[in-house]
Parts: C-alpha cells; structure tokens; sequence
C-alpha cells in the first residue's frame, strides 16, 4: 500500500463533478482512500487527518490524496477521469479567456439562473454577484452562514428574484434538472421544497403514477426557520401561481417554524393555483400520502405504489431497528413513523464535511451497515437519478447479502432514471432486502404495521 499526493494548479472543477471522481477512484480494486477536491483548508486538512503528508497549497489548485495498492494505476485512471471532466466542459468554439466573475459570465453567455458550487465560504459572493446582475440564483453549497441567506434572500425579495438554498440539492427548471435530479415527466405540478430527498419522493411517486411536473424548486431547509421567515419558499409559491402550466402546487417541509409556517400559510390561502401541503410534523402527515392527495386533486387515481419481495426468507422484524438514512427529511419521516430505533442521517454535514455526499459514496453508510448484528432491522433510502451513485446496488447489495441483519429499503426513483429502477430493485430484492418505492411504506413494514 502507498500513498500519493498530488497538487494541480490552474486545474478547477466544482464539487459534484470532484465527489463523484472520489467516488470512482475508491471503488477501484486495491484502493483504499482517494481525496480529490480543491485544495481548501477543510480538504487539506481532511487528507492529512487520513495520514497524507500534504504541503501548504492554494485553495485554487486541485488536490489528489491516493492511497492503494498500485498508486501509479490509480493516478494513471484519475487522469482519464479529469480528462473527461475538461473534455465535457471545453467549449466548442475557439477558446476565450473565460470569465472572471459571475456577472461578467452573465454578460458573455446570457441566462435567467446562476447555480453556484463553490466552497462555502466563497460562495455567499457569487450569489451576490448573481443577484445584482439580475438573476436567480440556486446555491448547491453549504457551509454559508445562516446571516448570509438572510441578506441574500431579502436582497433577491426585493428585486423579484429567487434564491434557491443554500444547500439546495435539488432542482427542475423548464424540464431541466439542477444537483441531484431524477428523470421526470412533464405535467401540471409544481413543487416548493425545503428538502432535496423529499422532493424526489414525491415527485418520482408522482412519476410513476403517470403524473409530471412543470418546475421543482428547492429553496434550502433553513428557508422555513424562523430566522428566514420562508421568503424563498414565499417567493416560488407566486412564481408557480404565476405560471400557466402548473395546476397544482405541492409544498414539502420538514417541521416549519411557526413565525414561517404562518407566513407561508398566508400566501399559499391567498393563490388561485391549489396547495397540497406536505409538512412533516406532528399531524402525521408523510410524503407518500400527501402524494395521494395531490393525485386526487388532479382527479387521478391513486395506485398500489411498487414494493418488491426477496425470493427467500420470511420478514421476522421486532429487533432493533436502525435507520440508515441519505436524505435527512427521508429520514426524519421515517423515525415519525416508526417511533423507535436509533436513526441517523448521514447526509448530515457532520457526515459530509469533505467527503463525498452518501448519495455518491456508500462507505461510511456500508461500514455501519457492517456493524450490524442478527435480529437487527436495518431502514434504509436508495436514491436514484443524475448525479447519484451510478450503480448503488453494486456495493450495497454484496453487503446486505452478507450480513445477519434484515434490510428494508425504501428505493427512490423513476422509471426513466439511468440507474434503472427495476433493474436496482431486483439486484436488492436478490440480496435479501424488502424494497418500497414509498419511504413511508418501508417505515411500516419496518416497524411492523405494514
């Protein structure tokens, strides 16, 4: 086993595109650790926690920390990798000095949206830049301080503009999708969410009752908090109400503030376009049955949601359960229903802070997984689309066929997404895992009152 290190200056990449190199390389046979990221404080410090023996460097300059069996090989594949990555972003007309801001990119290449994917600390500036040249804004990045999205938010309220995140992990845009996005059909429905996994519930169950949506716009899970008072989630409320092809408007939350949850409330009563809200609190309401209800305002029916059975074995259930979870609201829906276990969300930027995100990478996902023992109830997400895991029962079901514990999966996805839906569900199923398209569903079947 032998370490490598390199540094790249004049080399830039955002973090998906970086998270996912990550990812390929630590899948590769014989390595054990791979670290590629801009070379921040927080990553170079990330890969000298892991023993690397980094020197100082620029944050512009790209970082690559390897350690395998073969180091050469694997530096040998991350050049094809990021080889691919600048191929993919070269333009195809004759090279010009790009921008250096974000507002002169706007004024080269004319768009209506900025997405930002920038370290946190730098991305509050970019947003910023975006909103005095006039356009909205979706902010991927997390680490901006809950004062900065006060001051971008209000900023972009008063110019008729909206920000979606920070930390916004999900959008669809006019049929386009932004982070992490499954393939949708088009149709009437419009969706606000303050949850990126809880958005792709609802509008892949939607998908797979035959029903699509106009635009998906992510406003950030701290938009609905008493310090922000909901004025993104306000904002794209009037701009779907606002918008001719959506007939019906579905509102996702976790736990609103109260201060929020009043204001929302107030302009959601006052829409022509009708609000189905989905806000998990103490009410019980979960995703798959706000998804219902939606359907039922469209004057659609609501079908029995796909759930698929391992081949062999009985669910016995009553041990201890373990939520395993990628998608926090995911999660905190399904510790409401099951109202017992110890669940943990590794989506969580405790889990996240210079790695890649559980959607991307499994490891530490699998490691606990790893750590479970017979009798114990493991619940768990699988999350499809762009930007995810590629072929994420790959490596999770080779673990959950050799572990002692019984999985049940809560598998979101559509028909359309290239990790093959039917396809993920079969590999999981012939692992041994109980699969549910609706994480409420899993929930239920986990706690035992399916």
């Amino acid at each position: 086993m032998s370490d490598l290190v390199l540094l790249r200056r004049g080399v830039y990449h955002d973090s998906v595109s970086l998270m996912r190199v990550s990812s390929s390389l630590s899948a590769l046979p014989g390595v054990q650790v791979a670290v590629v990221a801009m070379a921040t404080d927080l990553n170079v410090g990330l890969a000298r926690d892991l023993g690397f023996d980094v020197p100082d460097a620029d944050p512009s300059a790209l970082l690559a920390a390897i350690r395998a069996d073969d180091a050469d090989s694997a530096a040998a594949e991350l050049d094809r990798l990021l080889e691919a990555l600048s191929a993919r972003s070269a333009p195809g007309e004759a090279a010009q000095a790009p921008p250096r801001t974000t507002r002169a990119a706007a004024r080269s290449r004319p768009a209506d949206l900025v997405l930002v994917s920038v370290p946190g600390e730098h991305a509050f500036a970019e947003a910023m830049d975006a909103l005095e040249a006039g356009l909205h804004v979706m902010v991927f990045s997390d680490g901006v301080s809950l004062e900065q999205e006060v001051a971008l938010k209000r900023l972009a309220d008063e110019r008729g503009l909206l920000v979606m995140g920070p930390d916004c992990g999900t959008a669809v845009v006019a049929g386009a999708g932004l982070g992490f996005a499954n393939v949708l059909k088009p149709g009437p429905v419009g969706v606000v969410a303050a949850s990126g996994t809880g958005a792709q519930q609802v509008t892949c169950l939607l998908d797979l009752a035959g029903v699509g949506v106009t635009h998906v716009l992510g406003v950030g899970g701290r938009d609905l908090s008493a310090e922000v008072g909901g004025l993104a989630t306000i904002r794209a409320l009037r701009m779907l109400d606002e918008d001719p092809g959506t007939e019906l408007i579905v509102l996702i939350s976790k736990p609103p503030s109260a201060e929020a949850a009043a204001a929302v409330e107030e302009v959601a009563s006052s829409l022509r376009t009708p609000v189905v809200r989905a806000l998990l609190g103490d009410t019980g309401t979960d995703l798959t049955a706000a998804t219902g209800e939606a359907l039922r305002a469209l004057g659609r029916p609501v079908p029995q949601w796909p759930s698929w059975t391992p081949p062999a074995g009985s669910f016995t259930g009553g041990g201890p359960l373990r939520g395993l979870y990628a998608g926090g609201t995911l999660c905190e829906e399904a510790r409401r229903i099951a109202g017992r276990g110890e669940f943990t969300d590794f989506g969580d930027d405790t889990y996240t802070r210079g790695r890649a995100h559980p959607l991307i990478d499994p490891s530490l996902r699998l490691e606990a997984l790893g750590r479970c023992r017979a009798g114990d109830v493991v619940l768990m997400d699988v999350v499809l689309g762009h930007a995810a895991d590629p072929d994420p029962a790959a490596r999770l079901a080779p673990a959950i066929a050799a572990g002692p514990a019984q999985v049940v999966v809560a598998l979101v996805g559509s028909d359309g997404d290239p990790q093959g839906l039917r396809r993920q569900a079969e590999a999981l199923t012939r692992a041994g895992a109980w699969v549910f398209a609706s994480n409420a569903q899993a929930a239920r079947f986990a706690k035992g009152t399916a």
